[in-house]
């Protein structure tokens, strides 16, 4: 592998920079407490997990270069953006601490179900974004010894870039546990589900076009 650091500097810089992995972590963890923030680091995990596979089968060049597959993964991952965003703008619910405590103390059935819908929104969100078919293709590439095993390369690069991902999202979910009492205003959570659900909603579009 050629710049090792060089790659390291870029990753954390792509990895830091909000996206809509970052306001999704942010809606779920304020509206579910931060078990729900750690299953939805799994969830983009396991989606860019995926990426890596798709990458060293071969088949990540194959779908930048058909327009067909590419289009598809575009399209479906915006419309889920909005989908996701339209229905964080208009929830009725808030999402209060005091419930999100009790959650902590007693996973209940409703706990389970929204910490299974955190990771399976990371996780589309990941699979379905056509900008991770282009990091794979495009920057990690630039980093890759072609005299060496190329797939290898790929994956170190890979879990270097899942590795800071991690780390950063982790970093954030235990950054909003620690400011709970400013984000028990309930004027302050009305707006931010609101925000996020517009952020998603231009984030869907921004992908579209």
């Amino acid at each position: 592998m050629d710049n090792l650091f060089a790659y390291i500097s870029i990753a954390a810089m792509m990895v830091i920079i909000p996206g809509a992995d970052t306001m999704l972590l942010m809606k779920n963890t304020l509206r579910h407490g931060p078990k729900a923030g750690y299953y939805t680091t799994l969830g983009m995990a396991a989606g860019l997990s995926f990426w890596t596979l798709i990458a060293v089968l071969g088949l990540a060049v194959v779908i930048a270069q058909s327009i067909v597959l590419f289009t598809l993964i575009k399209y479906l991952g915006a419309a889920y953006l909005v989908y996701l965003g339209i229905r964080s703008f208009f929830s009725k619910s808030g999402f209060s601490l005091g419930e999100i405590q009790e959650q902590a103390r007693k996973p209940a059935a409703s706990s389970v179900r929204h910490n299974k819908e955190s990771f399976r929104q990371a996780l589309l969100s990941n699979v379905l974004n056509p900008k991770t078919v282009l990091v794979y293709i495009t920057v990690m590439p630039q980093f890759i010894d072609i005299s060496g095993n190329v797939n290898q390369q790929l994956m170190v690069l890979a879990f270097i870039l899942t590795l800071l991902a991690v780390t950063w999202f982790l970093f954030l979910v235990n950054l909003l546990d620690l400011a709970k009492k400013w984000l028990n205003d309930p004027k302050f959570q009305k707006v931010f589900q609101k925000t996020a659900g517009a952020v998603l909603v231009g984030f869907g579009i921004k992908t579209a076009i």
